[in-house]
């Protein structure tokens, strides 16, 4: 049964694998038998340093600058990514920015500036894996979602409305790629301790009240990311696309956090 998890000799890029869930990922897919991983960022160096932790253990990787939002770049570098390894067999991408603000006091340049990264990254990504995946007849791409997918919170408007658009734009992939050996889907996180949610984990307040919410009383680690992504990307999902696999410790589950005497 282990093969079905196996990722032997796959060609895996990871967007986002400098920091966070990203480096998780990409360090997981490189433990998890992936012949070649390649570490794309908007920040070189870091991406680098993983590539450099994974060539460390024997395995095989690359660094990569890579803005998501940059139309031409994402197309020429995942299409250099083929050209140099003749293939692409799985993507995983991670990047989104936040501006936590009231809808009264969001700005038309905050709203460009999130929705930028974390959609039309997202679908310049989607898009040009899908071109050369559907080309091939093969492949596995793997978005990053959220619970404010489906649900929200004062602050959040804009970052949970990307959220939510990042499933349909897997959704709708999915169904237009399905025939074509191409499997779409994506991964709902939960609070995640990631440089992302830097801001709350230094609010004691905040960071105890997120925590409390959770059935597991805890945040989640990046690490936990891990094992459902790759299991996306893996023949073990073979018959799983167009949906979202919510790692978020209970979350969506539970509706509010009183136990009720005698429980």
């Amino acid at each position: 049964m282990s093969d079905l998890f196996s990722l032997d000799n796959s060609v895996v890029a990871v967007i986002g694998a400098g920091s966070g869930i990203g480096e998780a990922v990409a360090l997981g897919a490189a433990g998890q038998g992936a012949g070649f991983v390649v570490c794309l960022d908007i920040h070189e160096q870091a991406a680098a340093r993983v590539t450099e932790a994974i060539q460390a253990k024997g395995g095989k990787s690359r660094a990569i600058a890579l803005d998501i939002a940059d139309d031409d770049a994402v197309s020429s570098v995942l299409d250099a990514i083929v050209a140099d390894t003749g293939r692409l067999d799985g993507l995983v991408c991670t990047p989104a920015i936040n501006v936590r603000k009231p809808i009264l006091d969001y700005t038309g340049d905050e709203f460009d500036k999130v929705v930028r990264v974390n959609l039309r990254g997202n679908f310049n990504v989607l898009r040009t894996a899908g071109r050369i995946m559907t080309a091939r007849g093969s492949g596995s791409v793997v978005l990053f979602s959220s619970i404010r997918s489906l649900v929200t919170e004062p602050g959040q408007s804009v970052y949970a409305m990307t959220k939510a658009g990042i499933l349909q734009l897997v959704k709708t992939a999915a169904t237009e790629w399905a025939t074509r050996g191409v499997r779409v889907n994506a991964v709902g996180p939960g609070v995640i301790e990631t440089p992302l949610t830097a801001q709350i984990k230094n609010n004691k307040e905040w960071y105890d009240a997120y925590a409390k919410k959770s059935p597991m009383q805890r945040w989640g680690q990046a690490a936990e990311m891990v094992g459902p992504t790759l299991f996306l990307l893996s023949n073990a999902a073979s018959y799983v696309t167009g949906t979202i696999i919510y790692a978020d410790g209970g979350w969506l589950a539970a509706d509010g956090r009183f136990t009720p005497p005698g429980m």
